[in-house]
This record gives structure tokens, C-alpha cells and sequence, in this order.
């Protein structure tokens, strides 16, 4: 496969999987009775995937998205309830595509990927250190930030479970094969990259590394897992890449993080300004959600 095929079909992966995501939650909404356009959907996804980048153990995510959803004067209960059920869907899908990705390929790449990273971590335990203690710090900053976000998304039990009670399964159910297919689009692109190698890796390992990469960064204390995701992919965690590894490594950062920051942050920026994103890093949030209705509708 040639660079420019790849890329092309990196692009393809992206838009697929953010028009997945957007159906997911316009139609669980759907289900709470809840009109969600399309447009809607993309600008808060890309709300949360800036914000999931920025973030260390994406904890700026799940409030970006509710802010965009309540944007489009959503009531604060029923978006609640849709951004959790999302949250919960896409779980039990990562679940099942990590037991499966574990049982298919996990020996083999540990065979393959093991030693490299085993090396790699001895050599490298001070920088480690370093990244750890760094996003320990911004973990702190970040979880001050969102405190104020917190403490007003805390609302009565029976409200939710009205919602809860009135809403359909076909749109749960519906969710979970999109989760699925977003989740295999974004895995997908590290060996889509790869196949651009003049000598192909073994796909296995690379399939299970790319899932590794991704989603270790739910539980890493750095933006993205900055630092540690580096550290990993050169170390041999995708796979025996050889030595176009690095401008795999800037592409693959770039589709899976880059293009839902730039995103995020641009659509931020027209709809809100940049003065207001100025008093987000400073930890004022509370023009995002201040005002809304939260009785059932």
C-alpha cells in the first residue's frame, strides 16, 4: 500500500468513526425522547475527544460531552442519562474486544513485543519516573478544574431512573454494534500505517498493540499518555516496525488524537470564544452548565 492510500484510508477511518459515535448518541437520545441533530452529535463527540486528549485519564471527557449536549438545550436529567448509558455501552464493548484481542493474538505479541519493552522500561526507568510524577501534577490540576463541573451534575436518583424507565432497548441494543465499529475503526489505523513498511510486520502483534496503545491511555496519568505511549510504540509495543517507525508513530498520534483535538478546541472556539476556553484551563466551568433545566420532561 502506498502513503498517500494509506492516509486516504486513515481519513476514511476517522470519518467513520466519528459519523458512528454521532448515530450512537443521537439515537440513545432518540430513546429518551430527545430530538438530537446530527450536526449536534459530531460537536459534542468532538467536544469530548478534544477534551479526552487534553486530558489525563480522559477525565475532562464525559463533561465535555455533556456540555455539548447541553448546548442544544437538552435538559440536564435526560443528557445525564445519555452520556452515562454511551459511557456504559461502549465499556461493555471494550470489554468483549479486549477478551477476545487477549485469547486471539496476546501470546504472540508478548513474544514478539516482550523483550523490546522489557529492555526499553530498564533503560528507561528514570524518564518513567519523570512522566509519572508530571501527570500525577496534572491529574491534581485537572481534577480541581472539573470539581465545580462535578458537584453540579449531581442530581436526584428518581429523576434518572424516570428516564431510565420510559426509554426503549433497541437503542442500547443498537449502540453496541456501533461501539464496536468505532472501536475497530480506530484500532484499525496502526496497521493500516504499517502495511506502508517496505517489509510487512506480522499483523497479529500490531492489531493487539494498536488496542493496547489506545485504550492503556484510559489508565495512564498523562494527557493521551504522553511520555509512556511514546515510550511503549518505540519500544516494540505495535510490533517490529523497523525503522519507519517514527513517522508511523506522528501519524498514528495525529489521526487517533490530533484530528479530535484540532476539532474539539476549533469548534470550542467559534461557538463559545476563546475567552471563555481561556477561564476553562482556569478552572471555570460553570458557564457551561449553569442554567439548565433539570425536571423530566
Amino acid at each position: 500500500m502506498s502513503a498517500l492510500e494509506a492516509h486516504l484510508v486513515c481519513l476514511g477511518l476517522v470519518a467513520l468513526d466519528f459519523a458512528v459515535r454521532a448515530w450512537r448518541i443521537q439515537w440513545i437520545m432518540r430513546g429518551l425522547r430527545v430530538t438530537l441533530r446530527l450536526r449536534d452529535a459530531f460537536v459534542l463527540n468532538a467536544f469530548g475527544d478534544a477534551a479526552n486528549a487534553l486530558t489525563p485519564l480522559r477525565l475532562g471527557g464525559e463533561p465535555a460531552r455533556l456540555a455539548g449536549l447541553l448546548r442544544t438545550k437538552v435538559r440536564m436529567t435526560p443528557a445525564l442519562v445519555g452520556i452515562t448509558l454511551e459511557a456504559v455501552a461502549s465499556r461493555l464493548v471494550l470489554l468483549a474486544v479486549a477478551a477476545w484481542l487477549i485469547w486471539q493474538y496476546a501470546p504472540a505479541w508478548w513474544s514478539t513485543a516482550g523483550p523490546g519493552l522489557q529492555a526499553a522500561a530498564q533503560s528507561a526507568w528514570p524518564w518513567v519516573v519523570v512522566v509519572l510524577l508530571v501527570g500525577v501534577t496534572i491529574w491534581w490540576y485537572t481534577r480541581r478544574v472539573l470539581s465545580p463541573t462535578t458537584k453540579r451534575l449531581r442530581r436526584p436518583l428518581r429523576r434518572v431512573m424516570v428516564y431510565l424507565r420510559r426509554m426503549p432497548r433497541w437503542p442500547l441494543l443498537a449502540s453496541l454494534p456501533l461501539s464496536a465499529i468505532a472501536m475497530a475503526a480506530r484500532i484499525a489505523i496502526l496497521p493500516v500505517l504499517a502495511l506502508t513498511l517496505p517489509s510487512l510486520p506480522e499483523l497479529g502483534p500490531v492489531i493487539f498493540g494498536s488496542f493496547a496503545l489506545l485504550y492503556s491511555q484510559m489508565v495512564l496519568p498523562t494527557p493521551s499518555g504522553a511520555g509512556v505511549v511514546e515510550l511503549g510504540f518505540l519500544g516494540g509495543a505495535a510490533g517490529e516496525l523497523g525503522q519507519g517507525q517514527g513517522w508511523i508513530l506522528v501519524a498514528w498520534r495525529f489521526y487517533t488524537n490530533g484530528v479530535g483535538v484540532v476539532l474539539g478546541v476549533w469548534l470550542a472556539a467559534g461557538i463559545y470564544g476563546w475567552p471563555f476556553l481561556r477561564k476553562l484551563l482556569r478552572g471555570r466551568v460553570a458557564p457551561v452548565i449553569e442554567g439548565a433545566d433539570t425536571s423530566p420532561q
